[in-house]
């Protein structure tokens, strides 16, 4: 049998890591929940895997393989649901639940009426799998790529409730508003990425072509007189962009490479995320949209059921950014402590005091996740001002920044003419 690697959280919220040989996910899910454990990942270790006869073409466990493919086990080739797509999906279940329709039956109903190959495939496993005694939590976990943690853990405590069409229906709108708000965001991107990339596209066909040209005419016509510096600066820019074509890609490949491999550490990526956090212009937007994000998430997650000290890690996992995970992380290790969650929030000083003071509000009269509401809607209306005037801003900033290239090229050209002139001028 397979050997499974997983993490799973106690009823105090500490995190418990180990193996278990077992025949899938679903029968490690059992004996962890036996346990009185919350499993929050699973996978099985192939490398100590003792089931050597499963890759036997005939044998038991190459057939329980085939099997597994075609129910809708994990495989290899898992389709992923976008998120739109997956939005719409989980709203229509939260339909067809509360019009009194069956889980199976509703997934069954979806699946006939998907048009999306991937949709049908993952709809039909996991109607499979609840047909087969899943819970439906279960089924969905058999498809990392299109359900996170997030979306795994509002569905468990749906199931917990026995209220799923309610928290599918506080999911969809979840994924809604977060996804609304990351096209706001993206949308403001759009323009300066243009702009950007036009300057450039200008600036490296007068270095490569309009310079050089020039540079031959002021040889000719100088007769070795000294340029002015700016020219020469420039002329000095354009024949490195000429004769050293293959340096410059080296070096911008190796300043992306080691950014990337810098960005995989994490105290490499806690500096990067700090930059952005703090940088002017983008990094109130950033800190906003952080905001936003981290108390949608935690208010859905507690309306919904799901314990505080689960809900955090979630949070932490799914914040994106590792300044605010890590603040999200003290803050959990003090919860377990037995503090609020205000007090060592406001010790990281991360997030603004309003919000600390809304927060410690919701904490004293019981109403946490709606007061998380309030501040991740107060936010998220505050991140689409942010996006208006930046997008206002940046048009003339942008304006500014490709007269200032393309003049400074202009220039540097035009200085040596001026001497050429007053040669000819001379001479005549």
């Amino acid at each position: 049998m397979p050997i499974f690697q997983y993490t799973a959280m106690d009823s105090a919220g500490k995190e418990k890591k180990g193996r278990m040989e077992a025949e899938n996910e679903n029968a490690v899910t059992s004996a962890l929940k036996e346990q009185g454990l919350f499993p929050t990942s699973i996978k099985e270790d192939k490398s100590k895997s003792k089931s050597s006869r499963a890759s036997a073409p005939g044998s038991a466990g190459a057939q329980s393989g085939k099997k597994s493919l075609m129910s809708g086990g994990i495989s290899f080739g898992t389709p992923k649901v976008k998120v739109k797509e997956l939005t719409i999906l989980t709203r229509q279940i939260a339909i067809l639940l509360d019009a009194g329709l069956p889980l199976v039956r509703s997934l069954r109903t979806l699946e006939r009426q998907a048009k999306n190959p991937a949709i049908r495939r993952v709809v039909g496993d996991a109607a499979n799998s609840v047909e087969a005694g899943s819970t439906f939590s279960e089924a969905l976990a058999q498809h990392p790529k299109s359900f996170d943690k997030l979306y795994l853990n509002m569905v468990k405590a749906g199931e917990a409730a026995g209220a799923m069409e309610l928290i599918l229906d506080r999911l969809a709108t979840f994924m809604e508003k977060a996804a609304r708000l990351a096209g706001k965001i993206k949308s403001a991107m759009v323009y300066p990425v243009v702009v950007l990339t036009i300057a450039g596209l200008i600036t490296t066909g007068l270095m490569v072509f309009i310079v050089p040209k020039f540079e031959k005419i002021f040889a000719e016509l100088l007769e070795g007189e000294a340029l002015p510096p700016l020219t020469q600066f420039v002329i000095g820019i354009s024949n490195v962009m000429q004769k050293q074509v293959g340096l410059v890609a080296v070096v911008i490949a190796v300043l992306v490479i080691l950014y990337k491999f810098i960005n995989k550490i994490q105290k490499g990526k806690y500096f990067f995320d700090w930059v952005k956090y703090h940088m002017p212009l983008f990094g109130p937007i950033i800190s906003k949209s952080s905001i936003a994000k981290f108390s949608r998430t935690l208010g859905t997650l507690m309306g919904s059921g799901v314990p505080v000290l689960n809900a955090l890690l979630i949070v932490r996992d799914t914040s994106g950014n590792e300044v605010v995970s890590s603040a999200i992380q003290k803050v959990h290790d003090a919860v377990k402590e037995g503090e609020g969650i205000a007090p060592p929030l406001k010790a990281t000083k991360v997030f603004p005091e309003m919000v600390i003071s809304m927060i410690e509000v919701g904490e004293e009269t019981g109403k946490l996740p709606d007061m998380l509401t309030k501040i991740a809607n107060t936010y998220d209306e505050e991140v689409e001002n942010a996006v208006e005037a930046l997008t206002s801003m940046i048009e003339p900033l942008m304006i500014i920044f490709l007269a200032v290239v393309v003049g400074t090229i202009v220039i540097a050209l035009f200085m040596p003419l001026i001497s050429i002139i007053d040669k000819l001028g001379g001479s005549g």
